[in-house]
């Protein structure tokens, strides 16, 4: 994999020196390696926010290493793993972070424990694994070293799993979590775009009317849409402005999408 991609996705933020440094050490262990930053910006210890954002970035992504750091639990029993899957390598925490982008890159085909002394900083810090644990194995990993000598192998189906979402088919609809609510306010649901093929032009978010659209300008100005998004997920905007706002809606709150009830005659 020599000269190949390295990708970076943490919570680290942009106000302090911490991606510097993981730059820096990968500028010195594999100065010929691409380095691509998905995103520093994962709200802090978010690990669905940055387990989502890493499954539907790393296909668009060249093959190579892609280290994912959101860690909440950094210098505690939880491991730090590698995973090879058919379509490239993940580096991070066990904590359930890396397994979304596994099975978008096909499947985890082999696990190692990272415990091996001599592919990790001199001195670990307890609280910067991304720096003196992480970056220096996917340095190794992407100048040609062997994903075995990282450390003993670790049975995929022990590796820690995040909770599923809720997705619920209800008798006018459906109701699903909220995964993740992007820069512009968008909300995406746990839920597949399919789900909506079913409902009419007209639909109600919570309650409220929405239009049922292909893309924001199929609802007028300040109007809710519920549309199918770029992976593939059911949706939520506001045209010319944020959902997210307009439905007081964070991630891991519940919305329903449902039929309006038939107008009366009367």
């Amino acid at each position: 994999m020599t000269g190949a991609c390295v990708s970076l996705t943490t919570d680290y933020g942009l106000t302090d020196g911490f991606v510097a440094a993981c730059h820096g050490v990968l500028a010195r262990l594999a100065p010929t390696a691409r380095v691509i930053d998905v995103t520093h910006l994962v709200p802090p210890a978010d690990v669905r926010r940055g387990a989502a954002v890493l499954a539907q970035t790393v296909p668009y992504l060249p093959v190579g290493v892609h280290v994912a750091v959101v860690d909440p639990g950094v210098g505690t029993e939880r491991r730090g793993v590698a995973l090879a899957t058919p379509a490239g390598l993940l580096v991070g925490p066990d904590n359930g972070l890396l397994l979304p982008a596994a099975a978008a890159l096909g499947g985890v085909t082999d696990a190692v424990e990272l415990t091996n002394p001599e592919w990790l900083a001199p001195a670990v810090s307890r609280t910067f694994h991304g720096r003196d644990v992480f970056v220096p194995v996917a340095a190794r990993l992407v100048t040609g070293a062997r994903l075995t000598d990282a450390g003993p192998a670790v049975d995929p189906a022990t590796l820690v799993r995040l909770p599923d979402p809720v997705v619920r088919a209800d008798a006018d609809g459906f109701a699903a979590e909220v995964l993740t609510v992007d820069h512009f306010g968008n909300v995406q649901l746990a839920a597949p775009g399919a789900l909506l093929d079913a409902l009419p032009a007209r639909v109600r978010v919570n309650g409220r009317e929405a239009v049922h659209g292909r893309t924001f300008g199929d609802a007028p100005p300040g109007a809710l849409v519920v549309y199918v998004d770029s992976a593939a997920q059911v949706a939520i905007a506001v045209n010319t402005g944020r959902a997210a706002d307009a439905l007081r809606a964070n991630p891991g709150d519940v919305l329903t999408i449902t039929t309006p009830p038939p107008r009366s005659c009367g």
